[in-house]
C-alpha cells in the first residue's frame, strides 16, 4: 500500500531533519519534499513531480513565509493539505492561517503521538485541530446546510456583522468602535454566538465564518 507523502517546509535545518526522521518512522507516511522556504517549495511543485498530500508548513520563514505560501497553495495546489507549524499560539496567528487555507495548526513542541494523530486526522477528515484550537470547531467546520428541512442558524440584530468582524485581526475593543457599540454590548454578541454556534472561543467564530463564506 502506497505511503502518504509529506512535505516539510521549514528554514531550521536541524528541526526539519529531525521531523523528517520522525515522520519516516511512521508506518503510513514518507517525506517526499523538503524546502527552506515557501518560494523553494513552490518552485519544486512546479517541477512537475507528484504532489505531496500533506505539507507541514512553518509560519516564520524568510523570502516567502508560511502564511503567504499557504494562501498560494490554496489557490494553485488545493489538493495539498497544509498543517501549520509554529511556536506561536495566539488567536490571530491561528485565524490568519485558517483563513489562508490551513487544515490544522500545530505547535512545534507537540508530542510525536500528536503529530501522528494530526497526520491521520487530516487524511481522514480533511482537517485536524488540537485542543489549542478547540474541539468545538468540529461543529463549525461543517458548512450551513442547503437542505431546507434541516435547522439553519438565524442571526439576530447585528450578530452577523459582529461575526464577520470577529474573523479579522481586530480586537474586541476595535470592533466595538467600528460598530459604534459599547464593549459590553460587543461582549454580549460574542457570548450569544458562542452558544448559538456551539464554539468556545474566537477561533471557533472565525472558522465558522470562513467555512460558511461569511467572512
Amino acid at each position: 500500500m502506497p505511503k502518504t507523502t509529506v512535505a516539510i517546509i521549514d528554514d531550521h535545518t536541524l528541526f526539519a531533519q529531525s521531523l523528517k526522521s520522525l515522520i519516516n518512522t511512521f508506518d503510513n507516511y514518507t517525506v517526499s519534499y523538503e524546502a527552506q522556504n515557501g518560494k523553494v517549495f513552490l518552485n519544486q511543485l512546479k517541477g512537475g513531480g507528484a504532489l505531496p498530500e500533506i505539507a507541514l508548513m512553518d509560519m516564520n520563514m524568510p523570502i516567502l513565509n508560511g502564511l503567504e505560501t499557504t494562501a498560494i497553495l490554496n489557490k494553485e495546489f488545493p489538493s495539498i493539505k497544509v498543517l501549520a507549524l509554529s511556536m506561536d499560539d495566539d488567536e490571530n496567528s491561528i485565524i490568519k492561517m485558517i483563513r489562508a487555507g490551513a487544515k490544522g495548526y500545530l505547535l512545534k513542541d507537540i508530542h510525536p503521538d500528536i503529530l501522528l494523530e494530526a497526520l491521520n486526522g487530516v487524511m481522514r477528515d480533511g482537517f485536524y485541530h488540537t485542543k489549542l484550537v478547540s474541539n468545538s470547531l468540529v461543529h463549525s467546520l461543517h458548512p450551513i446546510s442547503d437542505n431546507p428541512n434541516e435547522t439553519s442558524i438565524e442571526f439576530l440584530g447585528r450578530e452577523l456583522e459582529f461575526l464577520k468582524l470577529a474573523s479579522t485581526e481586530m480586537t474586541y475593543k476595535e470592533i466595538a468602535v467600528v460598530m459604534n457599540l459599547s464593549p459590553k454590548t460587543v461582549d454580549g454578541y460574542r457570548d450569544q454566538l458562542f452558544k448559538k454556534l456551539n464554539v468556545k472561543n474566537r477561533i471557533g467564530l472565525a472558522v465558522y465564518a470562513i467555512k460558511n463564506n461569511l467572512a
